[in-house]
């Protein structure tokens, strides 16, 4: 039952959680500013494909354990023409050369990866000097009150959502990763379950 869960009924649930209208609306604020040869590390289901702009990258490449969500990803970039180099993989062991991608995106993706923190070197790893991490992930809030219901809420929620955490930090993930950080915004997702609803966005340049 695990496995078809997993393989099967996770692949749908995250696609549709992560295309409501709020994270749709949060997408747009991020993702054009991709620009150059540009990584989307967690790129299964193809939703940010709309948000590109084509006249700032020069090449988009893709990478996700899921094969289910893989199959979207490619067909969304077919769709809208987009010629992408889109791989299985994790985060953790990304398939790529060191110093090559100008942009590392990443949408909802740390909270579910087995070491964040190695995801994180990774990220530096394959980042040409002077490149740019864009972030937007939901996680640990700052409200007490909140942050205990995410610590009771976690165990279950990982269990059923594809190992997706609700307390991991964000913004400090990067900045103790080596990273300058500039959080463009953190809030509380309206319409969202507060210990569901905590998400920063903005970029991060390794120092």
């Amino acid at each position: 039952m695990s496995s078809w869960w997993e393989r099967h009924a996770v692949p749908r649930l995250i696609q549709c959680a992560c295309s409501q209208g709020q994270i749709m609306k949060l997408r747009s604020e991020v993702v054009p500013h991709a620009a150059g040869d540009v990584l989307e590390l967690g790129c299964g289901g193809g939703i940010n494909m709309e948000f590109y702009d084509p006249a700032r990258i020069t090449g988009l490449s893709g990478l996700d354990p899921s094969p289910e969500l893989l199959v979207m990803s490619r067909a969304a970039a077919r769709a809208r023409g987009i010629e992408a180099d889109i791989r299985g993989g994790i985060g953790e062991a990304m398939p790529f050369e060191s110093d090559r991608f100008d942009t590392v995106l990443t949408t909802f993706t740390l909270c579910s990866v087995t070491d964040q923190a190695a995801v994180l070197a990774e990220i530096r790893r394959v980042l040409k000097p002077g490149g740019t991490a864009l972030f937007l992930e939901h996680g640990g809030a700052p409200d007490e009150g909140v942050a205990k219901w995410q610590r009771w809420i976690e165990p279950l929620w990982k269990r059923i959502g594809g190992n997706c955490h609700l307390t991991r930090p964000i913004s400090d993930a990067y900045a103790g990763a080596g990273f300058a950080v500039e959080t463009r915004g953190a809030l509380y997702m309206p319409k969202t379950p507060r210990p569901f609803g905590w998400v920063e966005y903005g970029a991060a340049r390794p120092r």
